[in-house]
């Protein structure tokens, strides 16, 4: 059984606690949440912290509420609480049937959605999501608060712009009345990383779509996007022409790697066809049938 190299710990109880132990222990500490991305690379020595902090005791770092206009979910809310929340549900579907087919329950009532989007994995859902719906994540360091576009959050794969010694605190998703949201997956088993993930937002106003958001994971779409596939429908009438031909701009965008889950044409193939279900079932949302 393989197991993690020595590792100093140290438990935080609060934010300005947390960056004190992460700027006392240097570069090579790392906040542990959910632990589910982190403790498994420790094993594999692909990950070797000096050090561990750990901010599951941080009560500011959890909850799901509404800020004026925007909805806030604290980065060490789980993904149990996400699936079960009443404001994410009424006004983003989207949250919910991402969460559906995230992993295992196990996985959900551990793993948070700080630690999803901080993992980076290409085939993050979470992550899709929020790019999908232009949220913003607020990170805290030794400088100061940043907010930043979860659309510039990801730098590439397994990588953020949250820097040592800062802590992502909290996501902020924008409130749109009128919008209506989906997701789709396709995965080869209950609970595995997706082959394809498309979740997208439309708002349907005076009968032509007047905001839309659409997000990718697993197909090497940049930034978790498709500004192509966005700008292919916006201003027009939501006919099956439409959607399809947002649909095929949405996979033009993607670039995606063979491995053991498809090979590039499949892939392709699928964004563009879970992109059209999902806008399909979001302009339905939003036009109230």
């Amino acid at each position: 059984m393989q197991t993690p190299a020595p590792v100093d710990y140290a438990k935080a109880t609060s934010i300005a606690d947390a960056l004190a132990k992460l700027q006392a222990h240097g570069e090579e500490a790392r906040v542990v949440a959910g632990g589910h991305s982190l403790l498994p690379m420790m094993k594999l020595r692909l990950a070797r912290p000096d050090a561990l902090i750990d901010i599951n005791d941080i009560p500011e770092l959890v909850g799901i509420k509404v800020v004026g206009s925007e909805i806030v979910v604290g980065a060490m809310t789980r993904h149990r609480e996400i699936l079960s929340s009443d404001i994410l549900s009424e006004h983003y579907p989207i949250f919910r049937e991402a969460e559906r087919v995230i992993a295992d329950p196990i996985v959900r009532n551990r793993g948070t959605i700080g630690g999803s989007m901080c993992q980076a994995d290409p085939a993050a859902d979470m992550s899709a999501v929020g790019s999908a719906l232009r949220g913003n994540a607020v990170v805290v360091g030794p400088s100061g608060t940043r907010t930043v576009p979860l659309r510039e959050f990801h730098q590439g794969p397994y990588e953020t712009v949250v820097q040592y010694g800062e802590i992502l605190t909290e996501l902020r998703y924008p409130i749109r009345p009128g919008a209506g949201s989906a997701y789709e997956k396709v995965e080869r088993r209950a609970g595995d990383w997706g082959v394809a993930t498309a979740g997208v937002f439309v708002v349907v106003s005076g009968g032509v779509v007047t905001d839309c958001g659409i997000g990718l994971a697993a197909v090497g779409a940049d930034h978790y996007c498709s500004p192509q596939g966005e700008a292919s429908l916006m201003g027009k009438e939501p006919t099956e022409d439409n959607l399809r031909a947002a649909a095929a701009a949405t996979a033009a965008s993607c670039s995606p790697n063979a491995d053991q889950r498809g090979p590039v044409d499949y892939k392709v193939h699928l964004a563009e066809e879970l992109t059209l279900r999902a806008l399909r079932r979001a302009v339905r949302s939003s036009q109230g049938a």
